[in-house]
Order: C-alpha cells, then structure tokens, then sequence
C-alpha cells in the first residue's frame, strides 16, 4: 500500500491528511502547537490517536519518541557511524530493531528488518511538488508505526542540517 505525505507535515500546530493511492484520507498528523517538545499526533480519519511522536528532550544526540496508547513503542535515533549516507536505528520496546537508511533528505530511503525490506520512502513515483510516498511492501506491517519512522528521521535529518 502507498500513502501520500506532504512534507509541510512538518511545522507545528499544522494538520496534513495522509492519502492513500485513490486520494482518499487515510490518516490526519496533528502538530500540536502548544507543547513545551515537537509533538505529532497520527490519527485515523475517526480522530483517535494511533501513534504519537515526541522529540526527547533530555538526550545526548538527537532522538524522537514514537508511542501507542501512551506508551512507548520506539525511540528513534542517528546511527553513530554513517559516512556515506543517512542511517538510523529504530528500537521498538520489545528488542527488534529497524534500520533506516538513504538519502533521508532527498526523500529516497528504506525501512528494514533483519535484511528484509519493509517500507521504501520515495519521490521518484510522483510529479506533485512537495509530497513524498511510503511504499508499505508487507501487508502484515504496522503501516502507522512505519508512516511515523518516515517522519521521525526525516525531521531528524532536517534538525541535523539545521544545526
């Protein structure tokens, strides 16, 4: 399944509907304004929250939380030792481990497990402006838990030009 994102996604207190291939909406990220930290905020098109990522505040490099129900899911961070390309390391609560890795801020990465591949983040397959596709290739996945590690790192990698 591919879901459409627009990469305004990204300011604070900004709303974005999520689109799957028909155009139809799928999930709505909420940037929440008024939080001390970068909070988003996925929902489903009935307003329940499904994931929410935070920016962690107290961290010696730069990491994004991802949880569920209020709990946490997954803490997100910048692989120490990454020359060539972006790489980050995705680490769920329960052990696993996903790796992401390609050029993040030219929209042209992949989500792995263990050398398999899950979710290919691309522009390539589009021609509106600004708006990036997550290819979900396993119809088991978590597409929201995977939708929220494409916008995790790519801010991550924004943060990271910035400074």
């Amino acid at each position: 399944m591919r879901y459409l994102v627009r990469d305004r996604i990204f300011g604070i207190g900004e709303d974005y509907w999520i689109e799957d291939e028909a155009g139809r909406h799928v999930y709505l990220v909420d940037g929440k304004a008024l939080r001390m930290r970068e909070t988003f905020e996925i929902k489903d098109r009935e307003g329940r929250v499904l994931i929410t990522l935070r920016k962690k505040v107290l961290s010696l490099r730069d990491a994004m939380t991802i949880e569920r129900d209020d709990e946490p899911l997954a803490t997100i961070r910048r692989k120490r030792l990454s020359l060539l390309r972006n790489h980050y390391r995705v680490e769920l609560v329960d052990g696993t481990e996903l790796d992401v890795s390609g050029k993040i801020l030219d929209r042209e990465f992949a989500v792995e497990y263990d050398g398999e591949l899950l979710a290919e983040i691309s522009r390539r397959w589009l021609t509106v402006r600004d708006t990036y596709a997550v290819n979900v290739l396993r119809e088991d996945a978590d597409a929201p838990l995977l939708i929220a590690v494409a916008v995790c790192v790519i801010r991550l990698a924004e943060r990271e030009r910035e400074d």
